[in-house]
């Protein structure tokens, strides 16, 4: 801590977390320091300081750590890199092409020069922490970045940085700034018109399948109706009328030979016919005068 941006000549803190807690911590530089500390307390982290830093505290440490002085140590943990900024080397210069805003899809080159050192160039980007991209010597002092096919997440302010040959963990400092503007493609002519097509195609094809469901239901609900009239009608509900009966008969004038008839006379009826009933005897009423006697 401070995890970037560190001067020599700085202060910074190197901390290193364990995964337990742990009386003895080590802290070592690859192919190079080696620190040593001891703790009255067990504890789950461990910090190194360096009060004033020197080009030879520039590398890259990790930690290691057991629970007691006598106990096996642990693995060793992931590297950090410790990068100083030497404020005596120039800042490298920045240029941009194509310039500032330019649309989505397009190749853009940046690059990077210095005057006086061969060396390793990075291209930052503000946000980012880390680089975002490397380049490896370059005899005469300039490098090119290349970004393929930017979106609008590409646009930003991007800088530029380089490291010395024969000294890849001190930094020049970071140098003046680019801005890039990525502006989306614009719609090719007759798009604009083509979507309103689209939409008009859209609302007139919702408002027929609406109305063909509208008719679809009416003729459902029309046909129901006329199934419930036709069963209503076909159901035997109420008792036909029993036919009236009609007597006939002669005037008693002359009550000789006379035969009296009943008879039947059918209202039609609009039910269905019942079946037919068992036949019930004709009555003939008959009147024969014998001798001046009935």
């Amino acid at each position: 801590h401070p995890s970037q941006g560190v001067s020599l000549g700085g202060a910074v803190t190197l901390r290193c977390h364990l995964p337990q807690l742990a009386a003895w911590v080590r802290l070592y530089q690859e192919g190079g320091w080696s620190y040593n500390k001891g703790k009255e307390k067990e504890q789950d982290a461990a910090e190194f300081s360096f009060v004033s830093t020197l080009q030879e505290h520039a590398g890259r440490y990790l930690c290691q750590y057991s629970v007691s002085e006598s106990a096996e140590v642990s693995v060793e943990s992931d590297p950090v890199e410790l990068v100083l900024t030497d404020l005596s080397y120039s800042p490298p210069s920045i240029s941009l092409h194509p310039e500032q805003c330019v649309e989505m899809g397009t190749n853009i080159t940046i690059r990077c020069r210095n005057k006086d050192y061969g060396a390793t160039f990075l291209l930052h980007k503000d946000g980012s922490s880390d680089p975002l991209q490397c380049q490896d010597f370059s005899e005469r002092g300039t490098a090119t970045f290349t970004l393929f096919g930017v979106t609008p997440a590409d646009s930003g302010t991007y800088r530029c940085s380089y490291r010395p040959r024969g000294y890849p963990f001190i930094s020049s400092p970071i140098g003046d700034s680019v801005t890039l503007e990525v502006t989306p493609t614009p719609a090719p002519p007759g798009a604009a018109g083509s979507s309103r097509g689209n939409l008009v195609v859209a609302v007139v094809g919702g408002c027929t399948a609406a109305f063909v469901f509208i008719l679809v239901l009416i003729v459902f609900f029309l046909l129901a109706a006329r199934r419930r009239r036709m069963r209503r009608d076909e159901c035997p509900g109420a008792s036909p009328k029993k036919p009236e009966a009609m007597e006939f008969q002669v005037p008693s004038s002359d009550s000789e030979g006379l035969t009296y008839l009943e008879l039947q006379a059918v209202t039609p009826s609009t039910q269905p016919p019942s079946p037919p009933a068992a036949p019930q005897p004709s009555v003939i009423y008959t009147e024969v005068a014998v001798g001046g006697r009935h």
